[in-house]
């Protein structure tokens, strides 16, 4: 990594930020996204590509309440098909990996049947059978929202286990280090990074947290008796649980030194410790390179040799 401060003022007006993948990191700015993934040869990998999806690029998204539609774009359809891309580049001799396909789409299908499953189709059968023990319908649905809880802090736990896993929430350390040192004004090298925390306040693990607590009271006055509308009214509501938990979440990295919003974020800050692990060079190697080329494209940092890019980049 270049020892040289060509970073500019960071952008106080948009929040860079992205998430681990397998064996690297993706990064989104304001115009495009990059991901850096560091191949069984010892190269990092890297794509490129502008965002020119309608929810990101129209003027309602960027609304209050709305806008935070975009995080769950990047979740479900950015964010998978950025976690296969990374898949292919580990497993692959070559380097020059597609990055998007079918099987990335049926991969996310997958995925996102998969969580309905669990943490929507689950509760809500579990919720529906303390109803004949439980006499007050809100109630049995708080108990609903806390079972969802559970499981969502005890799938990061128990995965947390798997070394593979444990790779991906270290990337997921080099990511948050970087963001910190990038927002503090430091020069991306390793050794100003290092010192960071792994702990970000928009971290996806918080920002999936508040989610989930916020629709313990969201959900809870929509009651039915059979489990299949209980479900679809869940999922309905998904996009209005969402809107508030993001406006939370920017109002607690506007005001992080309120007693209140510190108090806010304490449990995230806590479930982060599950899902991030302190990383190593290598790792953060490949956080700096991905925030770098979504700098560049959003005119933040000046063009250097180091982010034209390296073997196996692609640009859109």
């Amino acid at each position: 990594m270049s020892k040289d401060n060509d970073q500019e003022k960071p952008d106080s007006n948009f929040h860079y930020g992205g998430q681990a993948v397998i064996e690297g990191v993706m990064m989104r700015g304001r115009t495009h996204m990059a991901v850096a993934v560091r191949h069984p040869n010892g190269n990092i990998v890297q794509h490129d590509e502008p965002l020119k999806a309608f929810i990101y690029t129209s003027r309602w998204a960027k609304l209050p309440f709305v806008r935070g539609l975009a995080v769950l774009w990047d979740a479900l359809v950015l964010g998978m098909r950025t976690l296969t891309f990374s898949a292919d580049v580990a497993l692959s001799e070559e380097e020059d990996v597609e990055f998007s396909g079918p099987i990335a789409w049926t991969t996310m299908a997958l995925a996102l049947a998969i969580s309905i499953g669990v943490f929507f189709f689950i509760p809500s059968l579990v919720a529906q059978w303390l109803e004949h023990f439980v006499a007050s319908h809100l109630l049995s649905s708080l108990l609903e929202g806390a079972f969802r809880l559970v499981l969502f802090v005890g799938y990061v736990w128990v995965i947390g286990f798997m070394p593979d896993v444990r790779r991906v929430f270290a990337y997921h350390g080099a990511e948050h280090k970087t963001i910190n040192a990038y927002e503090a004004g430091r020069p991306l090298t390793l050794q100003e990074i290092s010192p960071f925390p792994t702990a970000h306040t928009r971290c996806g693990t918080s920002f999936t947290l508040l989610v989930v607590m916020v629709s313990i009271l969201l959900f809870a006055p929509f009651h039915f008796n059979h489990w299949l509308y209980r479900l679809m009214a869940r999922l309905l509501l998904i996009p209005v649980v969402t809107g508030i938990a993001y406006e939370l979440v920017r109002l607690s990295t506007s005001h992080q030194d309120n007693p209140l919003v510190r108090w806010m974020i304490a449990p995230g800050l806590a479930v982060q410790r599950l899902t991030t692990r302190e990383p190593d060079g290598s790792m953060i190697e490949c956080a700096v390179m991905a925030l770098k080329k979504v700098l560049v494209a959003d005119g933040v940092m000046k063009e250097t040799e180091e982010t034209e890019g390296s073997k196996g980049s692609e640009a859109a």
